[in-house]
């Protein structure tokens, strides 16, 4: 059955209504609890202290005891989904979120629910920084049946509530699996690439373990180019081009932007093969990896390896640097801490069997088959847990849309 029939079964014919925040006998706005406190005079605790996106931090004391709603005033991280918040215990509130819950007749976790697919765009002032301030909040309208029967409108609601938190629940479950599993892999990946340190290694284990630099596993060391934004001929052609905000330790398959062939001559952009181990170099994304399974151009804040694949498995080099992302990020410098390709290209990796390539490369290999089981289980869009979590999500996004959606609703009469 889908959604909509299942809707109209359970509401048999009766009416819904869209009443606003403003109505106490559905709502109750209880902002006057809300407190900020700076950082630096928090009191270490175990309640949590929100703000318009999420937990900021734990504290002593609470300002709110119950079910809620927070709602972003400012800040929201986006505009399209806005920053709403569910909430069930003592928490403390600053006085970047509004905080809301249903009075006798309705649900807070439909309120929930229902506000998720809000469009609050309309209703925000303030530009940059947007603001949602109380008058508009209380402009906001929620979507209530038969609102005069209590007892069947909060029934249908519950209803609701409970088809839309089995595929929340089931996405929260599958989140911790994904969570235990990334440690797994970090686990796995520290004791497998851990060799200690070559000055104190014994003879035994210094024979087969030898450190090299990532350039003496490469063919080629590369960065790219950005062709100039101001022309507008050098951008949506063919080729993909890589930006440094898009590697994110995985495989690359496609890029955000493409470049025209007049883009790629006339700027340093240049093609690098596919299965190069790429490192971003720049500012925020400095030291994150990837690799590329497709040819593909890069701007000039990736470092590209190509690795020889006489002496290196490519993903055994992408394991390595991905494990030393911390070590490497610190080696940044200047005020955005940048890397460049000189760090990078004399960056130490261990090798297994330096002087018998043929047993290097096995042994490469089998650490590579051990890590990316791992790997593709945490980090495999198309078929890993966070495909499985995209799906669930876009189910619950579905169900929750086709039950939260009534053609029929009309604005409540004051």
């Amino acid at each position: 059955m889908s959604g909509t029939a299942f809707l109209d079964k359970l509401l048999e014919g009766r009416t819904v209504e869209l009443v606003s925040l403003d109505k106490s006998s559905f709502f109750e706005i209880a902002n006057r609890g809300r407190k900020p406190v700076k950082a630096s005079l928090r009191e270490p605790g175990d309640t949590p202290y929100y703000g318009a996106n999420n937990i900021q931090d734990h504290v002593e004391g609470h300002t709110h005891d119950g079910e809620y709603v927070l709602i972003a005033e400012d800040g929201s991280k986006s505009l399209e989904h806005y920053s709403i918040q569910y909430v069930n215990g003592k928490f403390w509130a600053n006085n970047h979120v509004h905080v809301v819950r249903g009075t006798d007749g309705v649900d807070t976790r439909f309120l929930y629910h229902s506000l998720c697919i809000f469009n609050f765009i309309p209703l925000l002032s303030g530009g940059g920084r947007a603001k949602l301030t109380k008058a508009r909040l209380q402009e906001v309208t929620i979507p209530i049946p038969c609102p005069n029967d209590r007892e069947k409108s909060l029934a249908i609601q519950a209803e609701i509530v409970r088809i839309l938190d089995n595929f929340t629940t089931l996405e929260a479950e599958l989140e911790a699996e994904l969570e235990a599993r990334r440690r797994q892999y970090q686990h796995y990946r520290d004791a497998l690439l851990t060799f200690g340190d070559p000055d104190t290694m014994t003879a035994s284990k210094q024979a087969r373990i030898g450190w090299k630099t990532l350039d003496d596993l490469c063919l080629n060391v590369s960065s790219g180019g950005t062709p100039r934004a101001t022309r507008p001929e050098y951008y949506g052609g063919d080729i993909p081009w890589l930006r440094t905000q898009e590697v994110r330790f995985m495989d690359i398959y496609d890029t955000d932007k493409r470049i025209t062939e007049k883009g790629l001559a006339e700027s340093s952009a240049k093609w690098i093969p596919e299965n190069c181990v790429i490192v971003a170099i720049s500012g925020a994304t400095a030291a994150r990896s990837a690799i590329n399974k497709i040819s593909l151009t890069t701007n000039q804040h990736c470092c590209n390896l190509q690795v020889d694949p006489e002496v290196a498995n490519y993903r055994y080099v992408f394991h390595w640097v991905s494990k030393e992302y911390e070590k490497l990020k610190a080696l940044g410098q200047g005020a955005r801490s940048d890397l460049n390709s000189g760090i990078i290209k004399s960056y130490p990796i261990p090798v297994p069997y330096p002087d018998d390539p043929e047993k290097s490369i096995a042994e490469q290999d089998r650490i590579v088959s051990i890590l990316d089981k791992f790997d593709a289980l945490v980090n495999d869009l198309t078929d890993g847990l966070p495909a499985e979590i995209n799906a669930r999500r876009k189910q619950y996004e579905y169900y929750r849309d086709q039950l939260l959606t009534f053609p029929q609703a009309e604005e409540a009469v004051a």
